[in-house]
């Protein structure tokens, strides 16, 4: 472990985070007071780099406040220490940041990946992952990490427009969005198939899919003149 070390401050840089900070978390900034829990930590941070990227902050208050870290190397070390549980590896630049009162807050730039979905062992073989959703990193489903990973493939995709197809673009006309076990319901399809479905049309975007705790959501891609019904 790297030994406390004094950092110099800058006060450009302590006033480029305040204005950060001041924007409050959203879809690409969270705030972390301390790295008490790192795993959590490493959560957003995958969370990120499955998305859209972002910025994590580590030193900083519900309350917008700028309490900074007493020992940031410390903290530095258990987070890195945690990153080693992800998988892939991911890519990230971490900066300190001297905040005044011997105090420094923790700045982490996760870029959005090119070989995403990453994901958090947990124990000897499970693999969890996560994804963005404005201010929040929601567990991704099943469906979710299947398509992150295909459309990071960007290939063409083709798909049979049939009786099941049809029938979920009659329930979307009337409904602004379905989930998998909706879909199942209306449909009489096993779980494995229905899944395969929405997966196919929310890669062909035909869907798109906002990912929540409690259930994906597919909805109509909605397209200027007319809506694309099969390849």
């Amino acid at each position: 472990m790297k030994l406390h070390e004094s950092y110099t401050f800058h006060a450009q840089q302590y006033q480029q985070l305040k204005d950060l900070v001041a924007r409050g978390e959203g879809l690409t900034l969270e705030f972390k007071r301390k790295a008490a829990f790192p795993d959590k930590i490493v959560r957003e941070m995958i969370a990120f780099a499955n998305t859209k990227g972002g910025i994590l902050l580590v030193g900083i208050g519900d309350d917008l406040s700028i309490p900074g870290l007493k020992y940031p190397d410390d903290e530095s070390y258990v987070i890195r220490q945690a990153l080693q549980k992800c998988t892939p590896p991911l890519a990230y630049t971490e900066t300190f940041i001297p905040v005044g009162n011997a105090r420094t807050v923790l700045q982490y730039e996760i870029p959005e990946s090119i070989v995403k979905p990453h994901g958090l062992l947990v124990g000897a073989a499970r693999k969890e992952s996560f994804v963005r959703v404005e201010d929040k990193s929601i567990k991704a489903s099943r469906e979710m990490r299947q398509i992150i990973r295909r459309l990071g493939m960007k290939r063409d995709v083709y798909f049979h427009y049939g009786d099941y197809e049809k029938l979920l673009m009659q329930y979307l006309d009337k409904h602004p969005s379905i989930t998998l076990q909706t879909f199942m319901a209306i449909s009489g399809l096993k779980k494995s198939q229905a899944s395969s479905k929405l997966i196919l049309l929310t890669v062909a975007r035909v869907l798109k899919v906002t990912p929540h705790e409690r259930g994906d959501l597919y909805s109509l891609v909605l397209r200027p003149g007319s809506r694309s019904t099969g390849t």
